[in-house]
């Protein structure tokens, strides 16, 4: 209680602080209060300004001073078409800021030094195209710049191949230093499906990082006359893409993190790949991907009484690829290193998928 007393005495002694009160007024209007405070306010803003304008003059003048001693800025540090950019509007300004990623306004800029700072952007990084492209694209452009960089080392100086630029070479020797062998795996694939989602999860991760190590190894052991033709350009680019995709899945199954609603079907196609029974395996990823149950598109209660079959729509049954754009990548991915295994490991053609 004491405390709440000394609390309501000091808010009113801040408040007759505030406003000035004449001797014997004893109360005084909520306008006068708003006033006093405003003029409080419009106060110490007034010697902040002048406080802010005394430090940037000093700056100006410093900076001045000491170009002049020390001749930093030389006439040819100047960019041709700075002084037309402050002809641009504000809104264009902030519409090319936001294309290329840059902020619209730094601490302290005005916007004629916004203009030019925009200016000196687009001389220096003219390209601004690279966030419209897609992955695929942006694989493509890897690989040729890898092949580019490996013609000049190549030019430059023929003795120093050690680091030769192909695809997923570090996934090929991770692979070899972990001593991952089909006998292993098929090991692993017994055991699976036995309702132990650990060892469930570390057989995919096992298996699929096999047979990523397995298609770099055979895309490396290509001659080079086939890496550069445009067939050979697309084989790795569609690889690194499906690389890319499958990193938040292998990150997943490695911290024992993998979604419990698709594990098992993840899992049931693992060890039917490992069988070589593709059909059976093909049936899992549909079931997977796109689900076995009619989509609840548009309207399902029209009335007081339920749609029938509307109690068979539930997590088994729902289209798990339409889930998010990271679960359609890595089950994208997962359809490409099914076709690539069922070309490596032939089987019988009615095991296969055509």
């Amino acid at each position: 209680m004491d405390f709440l007393k000394a609390e309501i005495a000091r808010k009113r002694k801040q408040v007759r602080d505030t406003v000035d009160l004449k001797e014997g007024q004893k109360s005084f209007k909520r306008s006068e209060l708003a006033a006093a405070q405003r003029e409080l306010y419009l106060k110490k803003q007034g010697e902040s300004a002048a406080k802010r304008k005394k430090f940037v003059d000093f700056e100006q003048e410093s900076r001045v001073e000491g170009a002049e001693e020390q001749d930093i800025q030389s006439p040819t540090d100047v960019i041709p078409g700075e002084e037309q950019a402050v002809l641009l509007p504000r809104n264009e300004v902030i519409r090319r800021f936001r294309e290329r990623e840059e902020p619209i306004r730094l601490f302290g800029e005005s916007d004629e030094d916004a203009c030019r700072r925009l200016r000196r952007i687009e001389i220096l990084t003219p390209d601004v195209t690279k966030g419209l492209r897609n992955d695929f694209q942006a694989a493509m452009d890897k690989i040729e710049a890898e092949e580019q960089a490996e013609l000049l080392r190549n030019e430059g100086d023929n003795d120093q191949n050690e680091t030769e630029a192909d695809i997923a070479n570090a996934a090929a020797a991770a692979a070899a230093q972990d001593d991952i062998t089909m006998e292993n795996i098929i090991e692993m694939a017994k055991k699976a499906g036995n309702d132990d989602e650990k060892h469930d999860q570390e057989f995919l991760y096992t298996y699929l990082k096999f047979l990523v190590s397995y298609r770099a190894r055979e895309l490396n052991e290509r001659p080079k006359e086939v890496k550069q033709t445009a067939g050979g350009r697309l084989d790795s680019a569609i690889h690194q893409q499906t690389e890319s995709y499958l990193k938040p899945l292998l990150k997943l199954l490695r911290k024992r993190r993998a979604p419990p609603d698709i594990l098992p079907a993840l899992t049931a196609i693992g060890k039917n790949m490992v069988d070589r029974q593709y059909v059976v395996a093909g049936d899992w990823y549909l079931r997977m991907a796109i689900g076995n149950a009619a989509w609840p598109i548009g309207v399902t209660m029209v009335g007081i009484h339920a749609r029938t079959g509307r109690e068979k729509i539930f997590a088994q049954h729902v289209a798990h690829v339409l889930n998010d754009e990271t679960q359609r990548k890595y089950i994208q991915a997962l359809k490409r290193l099914m076709t690539f295994c069922q070309r490596v490991f032939p089987a019988d053609p009615s095991k296969c998928v055509r």
